[in-house]
């Protein structure tokens, strides 16, 4: 198959580097310089179609639009914060995620829900999960968000620790992608 054109609909570079690692080969750009509608779905597939569409209605025509949702559930908030992820953690993702499991069970999952659609509207998608713990306390210096405190099952180190390369083929995202890239075929 030939290399797909499409555009990641996040105005965040650090998701397009994300991305590029999960798709090789793929042209990418960013749907920057834009204000996206708010994400307010109830599943990470509701918020990863609000900004894919949004993207088919502002972007190239002639480009596939990529939208992701993901967020961490943690058993001791009752599978929370999951879509209300980002607005839970208001940037203090480590702290917010230790304080919620002190003294408490400690099992998690990311999840990740990606869209992709297609110049002619038709809609592929993937889904993702890595299931683990949060740490006692945080280690390690790549990733972002919870992973210098999320320990991947069958693993003794943080996500963090594990470092980028790890991330890029074994993380929620890039099971998301395996999976979307199969429904692709």
């Amino acid at each position: 198959m030939a290399p797909l054109k499409a555009t990641v609909c996040s105005g965040n570079p650090h998701k397009l580097e994300e991305v590029a690692a999960l798709f090789p080969g793929w042209e990418l750009d960013l749907l920057a310089g834009v204000e996206f509608p708010d994400e307010d779905g109830a599943t990470y597939l509701d918020n990863a179609r609000i900004k894919a569409r949004y993207g088919r209605l502002v972007g190239s025509a002639d480009r596939w639009m990529l939208a992701d949702d993901s967020g961490i559930e943690l058993a001791a908030l009752d599978h929370g914060p999951g879509v209300l992820t980002a607005r839970w953690a208001e940037g203090r993702h480590v702290d917010q995620a230790l304080a919620a499991v002190d003294g408490a069970d400690r099992r998690a999952r990311y999840v990740c829900e990606l869209v992709a659609l297609s110049p002619d509207g038709r809609e592929v998608r993937g889904t993702g999960t890595l299931e683990g713990a949060i740490a006692l306390a945080p280690a390690g210096r790549e990733g972002f968000g919870f992973d210098p405190v999320f320990v991947p099952h069958g693993e003794t180190r943080t996500v963090a620790e594990l470092g980028d390369a790890w991330k890029a083929e074994h993380s929620h995202r890039a099971r998301a992608a395996q999976s979307l890239l199969l429904d692709l075929v």
